[in-house]
């Protein structure tokens, strides 16, 4: 077993609740900076493309693969990154909160759909994910699992990875609370990443973004940044700022590291 480090970009942007063009504008800029800065693997939000618990996302969201996701290929492509980022995902006429991971050369290595989908937010609510389909994926920086955001708060989804037993997690967060709950708020996430970390005896990356939910009975909550790192101990490596965007590079140790 050998363990080495993984640059991974914590990219805390503004998500615009659908601003498309925007937003996709805004994950550019974010990959620029990252690339800059070496990054292996940049790691973005939850529903990074159209906004999270938008209703618009029905008739906004595509496929994956599909336009969206191309996007996110290309982008890969260019800037030599792997990419961890959730994105809304349309499937006939249900839409899921789904996130992917795509290799420095454009491919398409995993899609999760996300399982704890909280119906209450949303009429028609996101489909839920299946818990049969949580995996991992081998790629050049070891077993990478994926999940999103509340699928966090469920210890038989996590018991489910750990027999798995990867060697990096990402989890794009929409990590959301009434304004007067933050900076504390992000207490909450810390505590809940880190227990997540010591459970998987691998680092674990959490990435919120910042901006304010505009739809549903959550409208006016906002995001409050204060993205994570976690070491395989539970131990935070770096949080990133409170309600501010940000990119950070962090050197991550991952076991089982065969880097080319």
């Amino acid at each position: 077993m050998t363990t080495a480090a993984v640059i991974i970009a914590l990219c805390q942007i503004l998500v615009i609740d659908g601003d498309r063009e925007g937003n996709f504008r805004r994950i550019e800029y974010a990959l620029e900076a990252a690339q800059a800065a070496h990054a292996d693997i940049a790691v973005f939000p939850e529903s990074s493309i159209l906004g999270w618990e938008n209703p618009n996302a029905y008739r906004l969201a595509t496929p994956i693969p599909g336009p969206d996701s191309n996007r996110i290929t290309v982008m890969a492509r260019k800037y030599g990154l792997m990419i961890a980022i959730g994105l809304d995902e349309k499937d006939g006429d249900r839409l899921y909160d789904s996130a992917i991971l795509v290799d420095k050369t454009g491919k398409l290595l995993w899609k999760h759909r996300k399982i704890n989908v909280l119906p209450e937010l949303m009429i028609p609510p996101y489909a839920q994910g299946k818990p049969e389909d949580i995996g991992i994926v081998e790629t050049e920086y070891g077993r990478i699992g994926v999940m999103i955001c509340a699928d966090t708060f469920t210890d038989n989804h996590f018991e489910r990875i750990k027999q798995l037993k990867p060697d990096l997690m990402l989890v794009p967060y929409g990590w959301a609370a009434e304004a007067d709950r933050w900076p504390a708020h992000a207490k909450d996430l810390e505590l809940l990443v880190t227990r997540r970390a010591a459970l998987l005896k691998c680092p674990v990356v959490g990435v919120d973004l910042v901006g304010e939910m505009t739809q549903g009975p959550w409208k006016g909550r906002t995001y409050g940044g204060a993205s994570l790192v976690v070491d395989g101990t539970g131990k935070v490596l770096q949080t990133l700022r409170d309600r501010d965007v940000e990119m950070r590079v962090v050197e991550v140790p991952v076991r089982n590291l065969d880097k080319r």
